[in-house]
This record gives C-alpha cells, sequence and structure tokens, in this order.
C-alpha cells in the first residue's frame, strides 16, 4: 500500500517535470500539471476601479422601483406625483397630504436593511413631499456589497474564458486587482471585464416625437438611450418608459448561436422562474408594442412584441460576430457587474523572470540536497541513505500531490520548497540519534529501531502539527505570496511525515527481517 501511495504521485509528478524539460506531452494530454503563478510564468496584471456614485445613482433607482411598487399596492392605492432624483435624494409629492402617516407606514420597512441597519432616512417636507436620503452606512453597506459581487462576477467571467489559476482580490474600497498567468495580450480580458453586461428590457415610449428624442428631450417618466455601434441605427437614439421593464440578474443561461432563419449570430438567454413570469405579462400585456433591449446603456435592437411569449427564453439580436456574440454569452452568463469597472494599472509580466527565478530556485535546491545528502551518509551510513531515498520520494509526491490539487506554483513556492528540502531530514535525525541512545543503554538491535520510531515519532507530531496550523492559517488568511509559500509547506509537512516516517521504517524493517544484524552501524 505504501508503494501504491508513493508511486501514484511519484507518477503525477513526471508531467510538471518534463514539460519543462522540454519533452513534449502532447496538446490533449489530460496528465495533471502545476500551474505556475504570474511571477513564474508571466501573464497579465489589472487593476480596476469602481465608481462610487455609480453605485448610488443604481441604489436610487431600485428605491424609486420600490417605493412606486409598495405606493401601488397599498389598500386603497396611495396615489402620488412629481417624483425627483436630485442630489442624492429621492423625493416625491402625496396628491393628498392626509395620507402621509399611511404612506409612511408602507415605506418604513424600505428603510431598513440586514440586521435592522437603517440605511435610508425618511423625513416630509411641506406636509405633502417626501424625502428619502441613504444613510452613510446604508451607502458603505452597497458600495462594499457591489464591489463582493463584482469579485465574484470577475472570477467566474476569468474561469469560463478558460485561463488557469488567476488570482482576484479586494485592493482597498473600490479596487479590484486581477492577475492571470500566461496570459501575454490582456486586450480580450480588459474587454471582457470591462463590459459591465447589464441588460435590461424597457418598453418604447410610443408618446415620444422623434424630434424631441433626437434633441435629448424625453417625456415625464421616460429617458433616452442611443444604439450601440454597429447596430443598423448607430447614431439614432431611442425613447424608453424608465420604470416597469425587466433586467438581466434574473437570467439564468446565456449561449451564443446562430439563427437558423437568416444566418445571423445571435445570443439565447433563459430567465429564471420568476423572471420569465415577468417577461411572459410583459409581452402580454403588450402585444403588438415595441421594446428596446438595452445593453450597458445602448439600445442594440427595439422588436415588437408580436406574440406573448412564454416559455422564459428569449433571443438577442444586433448585428453580431461570432466573437462578439461569444463574448456577450460570456458576461450574461456570470451575471452582471453590479457596478462598472475601470482599468486604471496595465502591466504585462514577461516569463524571462520567471525562468530565471525558477532556474535559481532549481540550484538552491540542488545544491542543498547535496549538502544534506552527504552529511545524512557520512553521519548514519546506510540510514542515511534511507533518508536521502525518503527525500527524493518526499519531492516528487509533493509535486504529485500539487499536480493532482491542480495548485498553482509562485516564486514564494519555490522557497518553500527549498526549505522542505532542509526540513524533510530532520524527522530522520531525531528518529536515528534516537536509535543511537536506545543502542548506547543497550538495547537490541531491533528493539533499538522499534524504540526509536515510537519514541521519535511523538515529538515529530508536535512540531509538524503547530506547523501544520501556521501554514493552515496563512493560506487561509494570506493571498498572493503568502498563499503559494503556504501551500508548499503545508504540503511538504504532510509529504515529509509520510515519507520520513512510514516509507523509511518499512525500508529499515525489511532489512532487518532479510538480513536479522546483531549490530548496526548509525
Amino acid at each position: 500500500m505504501l508503494w501504491a501511495i508513493t508511486l501514484a504521485f511519484s507518477a503525477a509528478a513526471l508531467p510538471s517535470l518534463l514539460g519543462p524539460a522540454g519533452v513534449e506531452l502532447g496538446e490533449d494530454s489530460s496528465a495533471p500539471q502545476i500551474n505556475l503563478g504570474l511571477d513564474l510564468a508571466g501573464g497579465s496584471h489589472l487593476l480596476l476601479e469602481a465608481d462610487p456614485e455609480e453605485v448610488a445613482r443604481q441604489r436610487l433607482e431600485n428605491m424609486e422601483e420600490a417605493v412606486e411598487v409598495a405606493l401601488e399596492n397599498a389598500t386603497p392605492e396611495i396615489e402620488f406625483g412629481d417624483t425627483s432624483r436630485s442630489d442624492g435624494r429621492l423625493s416625491f409629492i402625496l396628491d393628498t397630504p392626509v395620507d402621509i402617516d399611511r404612506a409612511r407606514g408602507v415605506l418604513e420597512p424600505l428603510m431598513m436593511g440586514e440586521g435592522l441597519t437603517r440605511e435610508w432616512d425618511l423625513s416630509v417636507i411641506d406636509g405633502q413631499r417626501m424625502v428619502l436620503t441613504p444613510t452613510d452606512t446604508g451607502t458603505a453597506v452597497a458600495l462594499n456589497t457591489a464591489m463582493e459581487g463584482a469579485v465574484e462576477v470577475v472570477r467566474r467571467r476569468i474561469d469560463l474564458l478558460g485561463t488557469k489559476e488567476p488570482t482576484i482580490i479586494r485592493q482597498g474600497d473600490t479596487r479590484i486587482v486581477v492577475q492571470v498567468p500566461g496570459l501575454q495580450d490582456p486586450q480580450a480580458l480588459k474587454e471582457q471585464l470591462g463590459q459591465t453586461a447589464q441588460l435590461e428590457f424597457k418598453l418604447v415610449d410610443q408618446q415620444a416625437l422623434p424630434t424631441n428624442t433626437l434633441a435629448g428631450v424625453a417625456n415625464p417618466g421616460s429617458q433616452i438611450f442611443p444604439y450601440a455601434t454597429g447596430s443598423n441605427f448607430e447614431g439614432q437614439f431611442e425613447a424608453v418608459k424608465r420604470l416597469g421593464g425587466i433586467r438581466g440578474d434574473s437570467l439564468t443561461g446565456a449561449q451564443a448561436g446562430i439563427d437558423q432563419r437568416n444566418n445571423e449570430n445571435i445570443v439565447s438567454i433563459q430567465f429564471d422562474q420568476q423572471g420569465g413570469q415577468k417577461f411572459a405579462q410583459l409581452s402580454t400585456e403588450n402585444v403588438g408594442e415595441r421594446f428596446a433591449i438595452i445593453l450597458d446603456g445602448e439600445v442594440i435592437s427595439a422588436p415588437f412584441f408580436n406574440e406573448p411569449i412564454l416559455g422564459g427564453a428569449a433571443q438577442i439580436s444586433g448585428n453580431f460576430t461570432a466573437e462578439s456574440a461569444n463574448q456577450l454569452a460570456i458576461s450574461l452568463q456570470s451575471g452582471a457587474l453590479p457596478v462598472p469597472l475601470t482599468v486604471i494599472e496595465e502591466r504585462t509580466v514577461g516569463p524571462d523572470l520567471g525562468a530565471e527565478s525558477i532556474r535559481s530556485g532549481l540550484i538552491a535546491m540542488i545544491i542543498g540536497s547535496i549538502a544534506v545528502v552527504t552529511l545524512m551518509v557520512a553521519t548514519y551510513g546506510r540510514f542515511g541513505v534511507y533518508a536521502t531515498v525518503a527525500l527524493v520520494f518526499n519531492v516528487l509526491i509533493l509535486l504529485g500531490a500539487m499536480a493532482i490539487g491542480n495548485f498553482t506554483l509562485t516564486l514564494p513556492g519555490i522557497a518553500g520548497f527549498v526549505l522542505t528540502v532542509g526540513a524533510a531530514v530532520d524527522a530522520n535525525v531525531l528518529i536515528n540519534e534516537r536509535i543511537r541512545e536506545e543502542r548506547k543503554r543497550g538495547r537490541k538491535v531491533i528493539t533499538a529501531v522499534e524504540n526509536g520510531y515510537k519514541e521519535a515519532s511523538r515529538a515529530i507530531y508536535d512540531a509538524n502539527i503547530t506547523n501544520f496550523i501556521a501554514g493552515a492559517l496563512l493560506f487561509w488568511f494570506g493571498s498572493g505570496p503568502i498563499r503559494g509559500f503556504a501551500v508548499v509547506l503545508v504540503i511538504g509537512l504532510v509529504t515529509s511525515v509520510f515519507t520520513a516516517l512510514a516509507l523509511t521504517r518499512m525500508w529499515v524493517s525489511g532489512y532487518l527481517a532479510a538480513n536479522r544484524p546483531k549490530d548496526i552501524n548509525i
């Protein structure tokens, strides 16, 4: 069993060793290999920044919709008008002043966030105008939630692009660091991450005059969007109703395809149950009317509802190429960014520095290994040879475990390798010294070896458990280089204990059983 475990992990390490050595494994090879981090393989580094004002604007828009629904669903309905979102506040005037107390009761639940945190203040001006003002706490919570959501969306988009082991971490309150190893041209990545993918379906304002729309003048309750670049109506504008549409956050799937009727590139989308019901209701109530498909503030197309759309599925068309349709599908499938992100820093790291680091690390490990092997063999003879062979298998098993676990090797990880080489023989030193002490006390060979392993194991386990806890905490709370070091440290502790205790004991037992020596040179 021990040999099976050892050889299996050693075999898993071979692709990671043969690849850098120039051995062709084939493009279709499914053998697990260790991923190299940005500092070793090179790649792209992007620093993204969010706009807090955009988060505040979206909060106001969401609150306006929530207020409208709450007041319309009140019994009886509470009439209001003259809605305004100026100065970062939402205000409106009730048609009947006597509805103030009833409106306050209806809206009060909307003011509270999770954990009974007050996120909005509600006040009344001139006995009839109600004003909703976001609190500092609510603004901070909204920004933090938006940034956490943005990190997850960025992670999903990069994973869908097929890149390996990206590093995606928040920096400060409004920034995200993205590092993608092996990606030398960041342009496609920038385009993918720069697309907010906020998809909306809004009814076209049928009452809007073309001259007013072209001049940027919208009717009350409506807003104007430009047509997307490359569309058939590029340079024109469309007036749509501001409220009452459907957002793309209810999508469950998106896939690029081709419309068999006209061979156009399209994106097929699928809504969840709630979104499907809302889309069905919207299309049923507005058969014969136009609706605009808006992506990131630009109208892709504005077709008619020729019939109710009841299946929860729809198609988006708009002069797509195969590549742009696929990019849009990835963006929609990964979800819309809660807040737009702007690239404020961009770096491309070449692989030359990483290759030099690997070379230097290997040289350090080889020199250290030779020194350790020489010392062990000269000091402990046969038992030093066992420790040396165990050291070789320790490195192979460590590499194999990292390959199977799809872990990433970074420059600090190489430092962890060098440290593992030096620390791997510590357990054998403790065991061999303990056996020496037992022989000096007059114990027989087999009894001395048995007691040596038994007594030394306690100290070995104690020392490695404390180191394991420290390494696990570094991995859990650290990021980037710290995690790279922690990965090698933690796995190296496990492999070192396995090779030092289990493998060498198996070899020593086999030697003693086969030769029954009356004395050992140790």
